[in-house]
């Protein structure tokens, strides 16, 4: 089943899930604060940016600026990086989707319609 970790006062997670249930699609939705994603969901998506931490972050959050991973996430390891989303979901940028062939963060609603929904 696809899970979408999100945040109540997300605009665009609320736009997502609008989408989604506009679409009839079924969804597992869970609050990315109280419940990150997985170590093994984080690697997936991780993948699909076929590398690129940056992605994976939610760059305009005050924990990004206040932890200063602008200048500290060039460096950081994959393994450091992942660790540190899954021990803050502040972190990571949302909407956090993934199940079966999908693993996309954010909301772009032509993006999602290639994803095949």
């Amino acid at each position: 089943m696809l899970r979408v970790y999100s945040y109540k006062g997300c605009d665009s997670c609320r736009k997502a899930l609008k989408w989604l249930r506009d679409r009839d699609v079924e969804f597992e939705n869970l609050a990315i604060r109280e419940t990150p994603p997985n170590k093994r969901e984080l690697k997936a998506v991780f993948e699909r940016y076929e590398g690129n931490l940056k992605k994976l972050f939610n760059i305009s959050g005050q924990d990004y600026r206040s932890l200063g991973l602008k200048d500290k996430l060039p460096e950081m390891s994959e393994e450091k990086a992942i660790d540190l989303l899954n021990s803050n979901g502040n972190l990571i940028k949302r909407p956090f989707v993934i199940g079966g062939k999908i693993a996309e963060v954010g909301f772009k609603p032509d993006d999602w319609e290639s994803l095949g929904f």
